[in-house]
């Protein structure tokens, strides 16, 4: 067997087992902290909460009834590859749905949710919601949903999809008001609760896409780097041909003493940058160095521009 093949053999398995983990975590932050609260959240997960908690529909049964109409979505727009594995999520998910329940020691829910009060839970609902979608985005599946709509928005325009799953959850959250909603012990929800309720679900959906937005963008985030070295061609045979990185050599001119001179930039991954920091102090201990954040970087080996396809109009 080629490495190639071995190496794809590996992606895809790495890629299923993020995915996997990514729907116990989802499925965990609603079965443990916000279901036994009676709270609700955005996307098809709401849209479920919102049914079972008036008429008492499963949760699995529900989530992968409402997803599997919109993945046709995903095969026509995202492609084949992207169906896939989103069809995996929503079996993992509507499977977790049917049977965490089940599984967790209600003296666990007690203690660590109900026990705790709703913001707490609201806060780790929709961290570990967030860490769970951002598992499934960056590796080619989704929760299904609106993450689908997010995804597809995301794929021609730059906005992150953490700010449209946000928009949208606010129109389902809102609509929460007008359906009915029954306690565990049978009673009808008073209005004032079920307004405080939608606040919670703002927090939470505040919480989540935040999340999702740090999770993604995280391995993505970039820095600048501008070294002041007397070792200028070690320094950049180093960086370019011993850590394989892009390497500009700029004119500088010192104002104090007006002395001509030379300075290396460097961008790159926020991941890569503990590597080069110490490659630099290995070469030069007395580099003078800055490092900046970059909000964003376009180009070959970072990100594509997106952007809307302009057609011409005819000419008359």
């Amino acid at each position: 067997m080629s490495k190639t093949i071995e190496k794809n053999i590996l992606k895809v398995v790495t890629d299923y087992l993020f995915i996997t983990m990514g729907m116990f975590l989802f499925v965990g932050a609603w079965t443990m902290f916000l279901m036994p609260n009676n709270l609700i959240g955005g996307g098809v997960s709401g849209i479920c909460a919102m049914l079972h908690y008036a008429l008492g529909w499963s949760m699995g049964i529900t989530n992968f009834t409402i997803n599997g109409i919109l993945l046709i979505i995903a095969f026509l727009i995202l492609g084949r590859g992207f169906g896939v594995k989103t069809i995996y999520a929503i079996v993992v998910s509507s499977l977790c749905f049917q049977f965490f329940p089940s599984l967790i020691p209600m003296d666990f829910v007690n203690e660590f949710s109900l026990a705790n009060g709703k913001l707490l839970c609201v806060i780790f609902g929709g961290a570990m919601t967030g860490v769970g979608i951002g598992f499934a985005f960056t590796h080619g599946g989704s929760t299904g949903g609106t993450d689908i709509i997010a995804m597809i928005i995301n794929k021609y325009h730059n906005i992150t999809p953490g700010r449209l799953l946000l928009m949208m959850d606010a129109i389902i959250i809102g609509s929460s008001l007008f359906v009915p909603s029954y306690l565990p012990d049978g009673s009808l929800q008073a209005f004032p609760e079920k307004m405080a309720v939608v606040v919670y679900a703002l927090v939470l959906t505040g919480v989540n896409g935040y999340t999702v937005d740090l999770y993604l963008t995280g391995s993505k985030q970039s820095v600048q780097i501008f070294i002041f070295t007397k070792n200028i061609e070690v320094m950049a045979d180093a960086i370019a041909f011993d850590l394989k990185r892009g390497v500009t050599l700029l004119k500088s001119r010192g104002w104090y003493h007006k002395q001509e001179g030379e300075v290396l930039m460097v961008v790159a991954r926020r991941t890569d940058l503990n590597v080069i920091l110490s490659k630099i102090k290995q070469i030069d201990p007395k580099a003078f160095t800055t490092v900046t954040s970059v909000m964003g970087v376009y180009g070959l080996g970072f990100d594509t521009i997106k952007s809307k396809r302009v057609t011409e109009k005819p000419k008359q």
